[in-house]
């Protein structure tokens, strides 16, 4: 959401969302529907959230005072659990449909966390466009290239068309990946085995010569029995990273870039921009970016989306996967520039990240610690540690934003923000 004279939006957080997962896995995607709470980060006076879980009021106060946004011109619709169904089911089983209708004014616009089928068909039900489409229709016209594109297996297929350098690989079904592993292991020293359709490194494993010798490999449920998996030579990676695209009416355009951080092929934060042992990839990033998005406007694709790449221990680019959605660090970086905005920051750097503290607080103390150690965002300089997330159920498992003129106080910043909240 970037277009500064958007409507009234209804922020949809559905992130149950079988673009990034199958819905079966229901677990991970009620883990990840925790962070709805950060969606707050995109209020303006006017719009409405629905959200899968609470805000809690401390919270709401907190966003108020930093984005300026009075509390009372927005609205909030919180919908109570429902396992792992579509938001917009759960909207319909909690009798929250007229609550919800009564913010489709005309104009008004649904942002969706994922704009799939579910998410399409409930602003048809409204009569609600979705942002940035022009018509619901152009938006379900748009459908299966998102849907293909935040595979694997398509990525790939589109990714050596568009003449992007990819990690040796095979595209297979489960029954297969035994097989496929052992061939590859064959030729190299370890391998990496993903499940055609995940997120956040979900499924991953990553597998060596010992591996490759009849032992039953324990891939996880996702994509079912006869689901499609990647299996690819693992690069020896020096570098996570990521650039964040937008394709609007007016074309394709970069966002952001930056370095992934990561735990076994699982996401766990980010750091924009590129770190100096990237510069010389950023040109090459961006040109892929471009090309795939000149590829997805060409089959009617709006909105935000992402190339994941590794950078191996030469220098060498590697594309990884595309992420045709809204993403771990969509939001946070539109919060980040909102934020900066005020302090006219125009290009702040910033990390995203979560860590665990050694003992559990809620809200309140923990931001009382961050003025104690004067850690808590300065709007007026633009600069400091900002809780995106709201607290944690355990207390422990913070999720957190620095946002600095550079990198070297991004890292000055965070060194504070583990000694004020014991992080591990």
């Amino acid at each position: 959401m970037n277009e500064p004279d958007a409507g009234p939006l209804l922020l949809f957080a559905n992130f149950l969302s079988d673009l990034a997962v199958d819905l079966n896995e229901g677990r991970v995607l009620a883990q990840w529907a925790q962070q709805a709470p950060r969606k707050a980060w995109l209020l303006r006076e006017g719009d409405a959230l629905v959200t899968p879980g609470s805000l809690s009021e401390g919270f709401r106060r907190y966003v108020s005072d930093l984005t300026g946004v009075a509390r009372e011109r927005t609205t909030v619709i919180e919908v109570p659990p429902a396992g792992a169904v579509p938001l917009a089911r759960a909207v319909r089983e909690a009798g929250l449909m007229e609550r919800v209708a009564a913010h489709a004014r005309p104009g008004t616009a649904l942002l969706p966390t994922a704009a799939d089928a579910s998410a399409v068909g409930f602003a048809r039900e409204l009569g609600l466009t979705v942002h940035p489409y022009e018509t619901v229709d152009d938006a379900a016209a748009a459908l299966p290239v998102t849907m293909l594109l935040n595979t694997k297996a398509g990525f790939r297929r589109v990714a050596a068309r568009l003449d992007m350098r990819l990690p040796a690989g095979r595209v297979c079904r489960r029954p297969e990946v035994e097989d496929v592993v052992r061939q590859l292991l064959a030729r190299y020293e370890q391998v990496v085995v993903k499940p055609d359709r995940s997120a956040g490194g979900h499924g991953m494993r990553f597998l060596s010569g010992k591996d490759g010798e009849g032992a039953d490999l324990a891939l996880a449920t996702v994509g079912g029995p006869r689901g499609t998996w990647v299996v690819e030579e693992c690069v020896a990676v020096a570098e996570s990273v990521s650039i964040q695209m937008e394709n609007t009416a007016s074309g394709t355009r970069a966002l952001f870039s930056g370095a992934m951080r990561t735990e076994q092929g699982s996401f766990t934060g980010y750091a924009s921009p590129l770190p100096m042992s990237c510069a010389h990839v950023a040109g090459e990033l961006e040109e892929w970016g471009r090309e795939l998005g000149r590829h997805l406007a060409a089959h009617g694709y709006l909105g935000p989306f992402g190339i994941d790449a590794l950078v191996d221990a030469d220098g060498v680019l590697y594309a990884s996967e595309s992420n045709v959605r809204r993403t771990a660090t969509t939001t946070p970086h539109a919060m980040v520039t909102r934020l900066a905005a005020a302090s006219g920051a125009a290009h702040p750097a910033w990390t995203v990240s979560k860590r665990h503290a050694r003992t559990a607080f809620g809200l309140a103390e923990a931001l009382d610690r961050l003025r104690a150690h004067r850690l808590a965002f300065d709007p007026a300089r633009g600069e400091g540690v900002v809780l995106y997330a709201d607290a944690p159920p355990d207390g422990r498992s913070w999720r957190y934003a620095v946002i600095a003129a550079h990198a070297d106080g991004v890292s000055e910043w965070e060194g504070g923000l583990v000694e004020a909240f014991g992080l591990e």
